[in-house]
């Protein structure tokens, strides 16, 4: 049985807890760039636009993507205000194209990620240098179980932004990769300080999660127990309560981890868990 983990995401900040995919994430193994490669990667990154010194009819063409459709009713007037506001330094135009690609890729998130993610990277395409269209790119990839490109505009956007909210996803996104080290360094970075409730919640079911990961199953329980300890049902409650009870159950306290799917299952109006379907399998 893959292992779960606990909630669902939403299309602006996506769960901590949204399940992995059950597929091999293993990264390929990459050959070592050879010199040339290197000075050429190293240009790119650098933003090197010395003139080439090819003919001009000569140069390879530059492909660009080609436009995916935008589903019926994805409205650039329906984009979050302040997501807007992060493309005012685009001419009107370019603003409205991108603005529908961004409302695109929320609106077919949930129910379809990867025509999200297809367009959410075209509105990176035309708008590279912008927050905004990078925190979509991420969110989009980081549902489709994407981690690397997920983890690599979430760098981008914490050294664009200063924000440290990202970290949670980071440190996910490490998970995801077979990194539960790094998502343990990236619980202890030094801005974890700046994080509202919501998200130090998040962060502490990653780490719970990657003590899983290193097979630490009593320290995965240990480090969500003072958490749960208060019983005021929040927005985050569900998610962190199910995560305790994964943890309880991967450390063999079955009966009491079935107590807790119950307790999470009375509190889950919207369906945001599995919690009931966890408790049966506890219990057959």
């Amino acid at each position: 049985m893959p292992e779960r983990r606990a909630g669902t995401g939403d299309a602006r900040h996506p769960s901590i807890g949204a399940r992995r995919p059950t597929g091999d994430r293993r990264l390929a193994g990459e050959r070592r760039p050879t010199e040339e490669r290197r000075r050429t990667e190293d240009h790119r990154r650098t933003g090197d636009r010395r003139p080439s010194t090819q003919p001009a009819d000569q140069r390879p063409a530059v492909r660009r993507p080609a436009a995916p459709e935008l589903p019926e009713g994805a409205d650039p007037a329906l984009l979050d205000r302040a997501a807007r506001a992060g493309l005012r330094s685009l001419p009107e135009s370019l603003a409205d194209r991108v603005a529908a690609h961004l409302v695109a890729a929320g609106q077919l998130l949930d129910d379809d990620p990867k025509s999200a993610d297809v367009h959410a990277r075209y509105a990176r395409h035309l708008a590279p240098r912008l927050p905004t269209v990078r925190e979509a790119a991420a969110i989009t990839a980081y549902r489709t179980g994407d981690y690397a490109t997920a983890l690599a505009e979430l760098r981008a956007l914490r050294r664009m932004t200063g924000d440290p909210s990202y970290l949670p996803v980071m440190a996910d996104c490490e998970r995801g990769l077979g990194r539960p080290e790094r998502a343990l360094a990236l619980a202890r970075d030094s801005e974890v300080g700046r994080l509202d409730p919501a998200a130090r919640v998040e962060l502490a079911i990653v780490v719970s999660g990657a003590r899983r990961d290193r097979g630490e199953a009593q320290a995965a329980v240990a480090s969500l127990r003072p958490l749960v300890a208060s019983k005021a049902v929040r927005p985050w409650t569900a998610r962190l309560w199910y995560a305790y009870a994964d943890a309880l159950t991967d450390a063999g306290q079955s009966d009491e981890a079935a107590t807790w799917f119950g307790s999470v299952a009375e509190i889950d109006d919207d369906g945001e868990t599995d919690a009931l379907d966890r408790l049966a399998e506890l219990k057959a």
